[in-house]
């Protein structure tokens, strides 16, 4: 599962963006593009009078002295879901920056604890069903889809317990910088067609609602766990936004389609969802093997099996996932065998290799130190070996005590058969 997507019910993790936006652009939204321009804003046309300009779909007139210019708005959203397509989004749609509706949500969760140790989540509570506190100027949000799930034939990871279960979104290459510089060039190509615009780009960066602005742009809705969920798609997917200054045409929320069905609900290994739409993050695998710094809870250990860097349960279950088309992008599809690994051959990686055959990954983010500390409880959830207990062994003296603590649990399980 892509945690960020999903994590909270509404709520994204938060980091700062970087590197797809233009630096003119970082402290808000620049140059507006509007449908009138009024009286007082002559002079500023008047002082772009010396530069060529195009304006897609739209024409120049004059009134009373002054330049005005008009746009067909429409048309060019229009344009913009053909761009779109051809940077190779699965789809495009156009949201309010209005999420004033998610404020009593997102208290009760974090008044709940929920979020656990992501302090990030309540320290920028206020920015994220505020777009247009976090990027000023922002008049209508394009919410991209990129399909994720890898262009071959799965094996679920559950049949063989010494096999390491990884979260197919990070089978490939991080998604982040993709993403980014594909809504980079869409920004580019608006430009290109209407002049200077202001705009900023996000992929699971800053205090950003993804998965609530894409369901209200009618990209899917809020399945049962959490995450955006679509009839055709399912929700093997990663989202995108361009906040922008553009009055481009809003699209429609569409319908929920869960129904009675609470496959993922009962999917869970942890129960870490308290009711349909709430996941505590507490009891999330994804965030005890991501997001969390410190030892997963003894309780906890045994639940996560074989699951070292996130977990696809509850996506798995859901029956709209049988639709799921498969990715496009070379870039998702599986590198360095992650998707049949053996949890003993990663656990034999030195920090060199971690690094090494992990650069571009959205796993190395956790860093050595923890990917010791997931393997360490898969192995000790694997079935007694004189392999698995010898591969523990070698680690029981690490310079980690956060490992230390984790294999010398590990091999206790063992011991204990």
């Amino acid at each position: 599962m892509n945690f960020n997507q999903s994590i909270g019910g509404a709520f994204d993790g938060a980091k700062v963006a970087e590197g797809s936006q233009q630096a003119a652009h970082q402290g808000g939204l620049a140059g507006p593009q509007v449908a009138f321009e009024p009286e007082a804003e002559a002079g500023r046309h008047q002082r772009r009078q010396g530069r060529p300009q195009r304006y897609g779909g739209g024409f120049v007139g004059q009134g009373q002295g002054k330049l005005v210019v008009m746009h067909d708005w429409a048309r060019l959203k229009e344009q913009i879901k053909g761009w779109g397509q051809e940077l190779g989004f699965a789809a495009l749609a156009i949201a309010a920056p209005d999420l004033a509706e998610a404020d009593a949500g997102l208290a009760r969760w974090l008044a709940a604890g929920c979020h656990g140790e992501m302090d990030y989540m309540a320290r920028h509570a206020e920015l994220r069903t505020r777009p247009e506190a976090l990027v000023p100027g922002t008049r209508s949000i394009i919410v991209v889809r990129m399909d994720y799930l890898p262009a071959r034939p799965v094996d679920d990871a559950s049949e063989s317990p010494l096999q390491a279960n990884i979260s197919r979104y990070a089978w490939g290459r991080d998604y982040h910088k993709l993403l980014r510089q594909r809504l980079q060039k869409l920004a580019e190509r608006i430009s290109a067609e209407i002049g200077p615009f202001g705009y900023r780009a996000f992929t699971d960066s800053a205090p950003v609602m993804e998965a609530e602005l894409a369901a209200r742009a009618g990209l899917g809705w809020r399945g049962k766990h959490t995450l955006l969920l679509n009839r055709e798609t399912g929700s093997w997917f990663f989202l995108g936004e361009l906040f922008t200054d553009l009055p481009l045409p809003l699209d429609a929320p569409i319908t929920d389609h869960c129904g009675t069905c609470r496959a993922c609900l009962d999917a869970c290994p942890t129960a870490a969802f308290t009711g349909p739409h709430e996941l505590d993050a507490r009891r999330c695998i994804s965030y005890l093997t991501i997001e969390l710094k410190g030892s997963i809870p003894e309780e906890l250990r045994p639940l996560l099996g074989n699951r070292i860097y996130g977990c696809d349960d509850c996506q798995q279950a859901c029956p709209w996932n049988r639709f799921a088309p498969l990715t496009a992008e070379a870039d998702f599809l599986p590198r360095q065998g992650l998707d049949h690994a053996t949890l003993i051959d990663l656990f034999a990686w030195d920090e060199a290799a971690f690094n090494e055959r992990l650069a571009g990954s959205p796993i190395r983010r956790i860093g050595y130190e923890r990917w010791l500390r997931n393997l360490a409880v898969a192995l000790g959830n694997a079935p007694t070996t004189p392999e698995v207990t010898a591969a523990l062994d070698v680690r029981c003296d690490n310079p980690s005590a956060l490992v230390r603590e984790h294999v010398a649990w590990a091999l206790a399980r063992h011991q204990a058969e």
